[in-house]
């Protein structure tokens, strides 16, 4: 018998139900009213707007006729001049998007029996032949203008310019090209560019539109000394190292950004803001100033959560920022659910000027895996680098491992040497919608006891999010559909009896491996049929995502279709695949994907459902 039974089928779908009904309940209804509505709000008049679809609404919304529906006591007069005035305030609008040579008429009549309004305003528009942009033209002046690279910039401006000969023209798309165009010159070496000149020529009577525009790029930037503001405990020194801005670099708005937030991500400060000095006597070297808030010395974190995996979650988080004498950051945590219990520290040194920092990690656990619970510990020290794509670590390490239950491996220890990297190419860090992600780590070891041998563990994990069509209407694009593949491999090279550490095996299954099987309950078979760690590894999924659209708009709601396998075992030809199949809801919340997932275990044959906040790898 498994030591934890999975949930009865029946209640994963009763949850799974509830979940679904929760989700409904947070949707928009159509029927929702505005307060412009409110059937008990008298109206002067009624507007009426009979124009294409594609530019009734912004008659609607924008027209100022309609500010003036609830004024009861206007004179004809002024209704008069209303009326009128309307003409030459829906010609406005049209021309901002591309309909110089409109048609409009207004007519006033009664209205109809059972209005609240006396009249009824009627605006009818013919909006004619739409202006298209026929020339673009686009000049750099300034120092920019004159640099090797000028001529390569103006290319760039020109293919990234965002209203091109053949569209049409509007205001918002004018508007919108020029800022494009200066924030390319104001986020890569030019932060002091501006618009010299612009102009949009239109001819109504041949619906063309000529633009023109010139940038002034004012002198290139390099980047300065850092001058730290608000830094009493850790010093400017050490907020250099950790932001790791490219002093002497071409400026760039992205490392500018890049160096704020690692500031923020390093646990050191609350809050950090980086910006450059434009305004410096020499432009060579713009000193950045660096304000920060920096984080209490201690803080203390309790913790309550639940998966369908390990039930209750319970956790205790201490951090110190500067431990005494040694000055290094402490992490600390006791964690305790159904499956794990556990209690870790990890010590950290600030950065060096390469960016990479010593650690040292202490932790004792107590774990089921399989058919049997690992009571291990672990002792490790090295050096590591966290980048903006890419982690890096080389580490020593020992392990210590005592397997209980019936064909437990025996207990065991053993000394290795790790090397790790992560690199990370998604297009958002907490809601990833396409992009790629690979992880691979190495380690070469030594069996302490019972036996000395020495033994070698590899891993490497893939992560893939393929685009597919985009999700929406024709007004209202939404996100893209898309295929996240996955992949997981592993092996542990040694001598068949080398006593390698049960903490050092492989074991799959649960919300993010295999769905439709319990946490780690995929491993090896003893000659007993308990399960067990293995020394070998493979999962692979794949997963279809698809946006859905809620009363015609897009949501943040998607759901899921997917197949997942995977096989753990002592020798390669004994991986047999187990396969889980499903469909699920996610959720795309401020944190992280919420997930929901209801999932058959084929060999198992039964329903499992899988609850999970966030996105990790």
């Amino acid at each position: 018998m498994p030591r934890h039974a999975p949930t009865p089928a029946r209640w994963s779908a009763l949850l799974f139900f509830c979940l679904v009904l929760t989700g409904c309940s947070l949707w928009p209804r159509a029927n929702d009213a505005g307060p412009d509505d409110d059937p008990g709000t008298p109206l002067a008049f009624e507007v009426h707007i009979q124009a294409p679809d594609a530019l009734r609404p912004l008659l609607e919304q924008h027209l100022d006729l309609q500010r003036f529906r609830h004024l009861p006591d206007l004179r004809a007069d002024e209704l008069e001049r209303l009326r009128d005035a309307a003409a030459a305030n829906a010609r406005e609008l049209l021309a901002t998007q591309g309909y110089f040579s409109p048609e409009v008429q207004l007519h006033m009549a009664a209205a109809a029996l059972g209005s609240q309004a006396a009249q009824r305003i009627t605006v009818q528009v013919a909006p004619g032949p739409r202006t298209q942009v026929t020339q673009v033209d686009i000049r750099l002046q300034g120092p920019g203008a004159h640099e090797p690279t000028a001529e390569r910039l103006q290319r760039r401006l020109q293919s990234q310019w965002t209203l091109p000969t053949g569209l049409p023209f509007t205001q918002d798309g004018w508007d919108s090209a020029k800022q494009h165009g200066l924030r390319l010159l104001q986020t890569q070496r030019y932060p002091a560019a501006r618009i010299a000149h612009s102009q949009a020529d239109i001819t109504p009577a041949q619906q063309q539109a000529r633009l023109a525009v010139e940038y002034d790029s004012g002198p290139p930037y390099r980047f300065g000394a850092l001058q730290v503001q608000g830094s009493a405990r850790y010093g400017s020194d050490a907020v250099r190292r950790i932001a790791r801005l490219p002093t002497g670099g071409d400026y760039s708005e992205s490392a500018l950004l890049d160096a704020q937030q690692r500031l923020t991500d390093s646990g050191y400060f609350d809050a950090a803001f980086l910006a450059l000095q434009s305004d410096a006597a020499d432009p060579q070297a713009a000193p950045v100033v660096a304000q920060v808030r920096e984080a209490a010395l201690q803080k203390l974190v309790l913790g309550v959560g639940a998966s369908t995996d390990s039930g209750l979650r319970l956790s205790v988080d201490h951090t110190h920022n500067r431990l005494p004498w040694l000055g290094w950051r402490a992490l600390s945590k006791v964690s305790m659910d159904r499956n794990t219990q556990s209690i870790n520290s990890d010590w950290t040194a600030l950065p060096d000027d390469n960016g990479w920092h010593w650690f040292t990690q202490a932790q004792v656990q107590r774990d089921a895996t399989g058919s049997t619970m690992v009571h291990s510990s672990r002792l490790r020290g090295g050096r590591g680098k966290i980048s903006k794509r890419i982690d890096r670590f080389l580490a020593l390490q020992f392990d210590s491992a005592d397997s209980q239950g019936a064909g437990a491996p025996p207990s065991s220890a053993a000394l290795s040497l790790h090397y790790g990297w992560t690199g990370r190419y998604f297009n958002q860090h907490t809601n990833p919608t396409r992009g790629w992600g690979l992880a691979w780590a190495l380690g070469l070891g030594h069996t302490l006891r019972p036996e000395r041998d020495p033994y070698v563990r590899a891993l490497a994990r893939w992560l893939h999010y393929r685009p597919l069509e985009r999700v929406g209407t024709a007004t209202q694009p939404g996100r893209r559909a898309r295929i996240a593949w996955r992949a997981e491999a592993g092996a542990v090279l040694a001598r068949d009896s080398a006593p390698v550490p049960a903490s050092q095996l492989f074991v799959t299954g649960g919300d993010t491996t295999v769905r439709g099987y319990g946490y780690h309950s995929i491993g090896a078979r003893t000659s007993a049929g308990q399960t067990v760690g293995g020394r070998y590894l493979a999962v692979a999924s794949a997963e279809w995502q698809r946006p859905l659209v809620l009363d015609g708009a897009p949501s943040d709601w998607e759901s899921a279709w997917f197949i997942d396998a995977g096989a753990v075992a002592d020798r390669v030809g004994d991986l047999h695949a187990r396969v889980g199949v499903g469909a699920g809801l996610r959720w795309h919340s401020p944190v992280g994907p919420v997930q929901a997932d209801l999932a058959y275990g084929v060999q198992e044959r039964k329903l499992r459902l899988h609850l999970r906040l966030g996105f990790s790898f």
